[in-house]
């Protein structure tokens, strides 16, 4: 119950408009400004970034303070003595797992990683040179027509089992998007392997050679797919939860989130950041400080990518990780030398130094350091963002599973209109 109000005068109108006042268990207190419809009017939020669209107990972010927290626990704790999995079970379920209820979960994952023979089929109704986003789009909405014996989400045993599903067949699907990409056979997940172990070993072993999986790569992808995990309502997990406010199945609130997330402002920044990279490309002091002018120039469009983040207004705390598992990759391989290394190297520099980019908080962010490591172990650009997709799924899964679990409404949101008032049909 709120225990506060806030009163708002509007000039014209002979009341006080009362709103109550909520308090979360960290952050920004909340105006509920519901009753103003019943006072003729509505407010103007255009990119919702001062509407509060739903309560969640999942993650809180504190953007000024540099702050990321899933349940709870800090991300960096995560990352250096948790796994993805365990992750997993806690941002689905709120708690960390015992060891039984852990080693049951990753079991179950396990035995639900393959995915039903005919779907192959519809990686054929895509041309060979598809972006595997969009092939991913149509796979992971089509999920409905196979797995539809689980699709009564008022019942929390179908709500779980489809998230079983979706946690375990995306690293599946997400090679086969690859492989057919290039034209290699799929390769079926083996139950014997880890999360990250089994992503790679689908996307890089053939039946021409043996394949051994590097444990720096799997760790990194571990990491990859925890920092991505879940990230508060951002704009694709606010679209699965508009999605699944309609009562759709949880595979095409997925689909959603997944187009949602194919936006180069959302999920494909780390493949913008190798796109800059390659524009920058000479590696000289002269060059990289001439682009960094650029990007300073208001009157320029180049801009560095992978700086600065729309919520953080300090350090993005997934980035002091992925720069050390960045560092740790990138050591396995030797490439200290390399390039397109040199030239983030010192935007790093830069941008940690400069003063232009210390007053603007342009810190390098988590998509700075991933599009690096995704590349060096092998992974196309072209994947990047569906790389990010297989990590968000459980974050998207467990906001669907947290909004259909309690009271919802039907999306709804309202606008300012400025076209044409009512005018009538010309006469003949």
């Amino acid at each position: 119950m709120a225990d506060r109000k806030a009163q708002l005068t509007i000039e014209g109108l002979d009341k006080v408009i009362e709103f109550p006042v909520y308090s979360g268990t960290v952050g920004p207190d909340v105006v509920d400004v519901r009753g103003l419809t019943a006072e003729g009017f509505f407010t103007y939020d255009p990119g919702f970034m001062a509407t509060s669209s739903c309560q969640s107990a999942i993650t809180y972010i504190d953007g000024g303070k540099g702050i990321l927290l899933h349940r709870g626990y800090p991300i960096d704790q995560l990352a250096n003595h948790s796994n993805f999995v365990e992750l997993a079970y806690l941002l689905l379920f709120g708690e960390l797992p015992s060891k039984d209820e852990y080693e049951n979960f990753e079991r179950t994952i396990r035995n639900h990683t393959m995915v039903h023979e005919q779907l192959a089929n519809f990686y054929k109704g895509f041309r060979r040179d598809a972006h595997p986003m969009s092939i991913l789009c149509g796979v992971v909405g089509g999920l409905a027509a196979f797995y539809h014996d689980h699709l009564d989400i008022t019942r929390e045993e179908d709500r779980r089992i489809s998230a079983i599903r979706l946690l375990a067949k995306m690293p599946t699907l997400a090679a086969m998007c690859y492989k057919y990409n290039i034209g290699q056979p799929f390769n079926y997940p083996r139950n014997d392997l880890t999360y990250g172990e089994n992503f790679l070993y689908m996307m890089f072993s053939n039946p021409c050679e043996e394949y051994k999986i590097n444990p720096v790569f799997a760790k990194a992808i571990d990491r990859i797919f925890m920092l991505h995990a879940d990230h508060e309502q951002n704009a694709s997990t606010s679209t699965v939860r508009l999605a699944g406010s309609t009562g759709a199945n949880p595979f095409a609130c997925i689909s959603a989130g997944i187009a949602a997330l194919w936006g180069p402002a959302h999920g494909g920044a780390n493949e913008a950041v190798l796109n800059m990279l390659d524009e920058i490309g000479d590696e000289s002091e002269e060059n990289i400080q001439r682009f960094v002018d650029r990007a300073k120039d208001k009157d320029d469009p180049f801009r560095l990518m992978g700086f600065g983040h729309r919520v953080y207004r300090n350090f993005d705390p997934r980035a002091k990780v992925m720069k050390e598992t960045c560092d740790e990759v990138l050591s396995e391989l030797g490439m200290a030398d390399d390039p397109q290394l040199k030239i983030a190297k010192r935007l790093e520099q830069i941008a940690l130094e400069d003063d232009y980019f210390i007053e603007r908080k342009l810190y390098p962010n988590v998509d700075f350091y991933s599009g690096i490591i995704l590349k060096a172990i092998g992974i196309p650009t072209n994947m990047f963002t569906v790389v990010f997709a297989v990590s968000r799924t459980i974050g998207w899964i467990s906001h669907w599973h947290e909004m259909i679990s309690g009271d919802y409404k039907i999306g709804r949101p309202r606008q300012l209109y400025t076209g044409h008032a009512q005018r009538d049909y010309p006469s003949k």
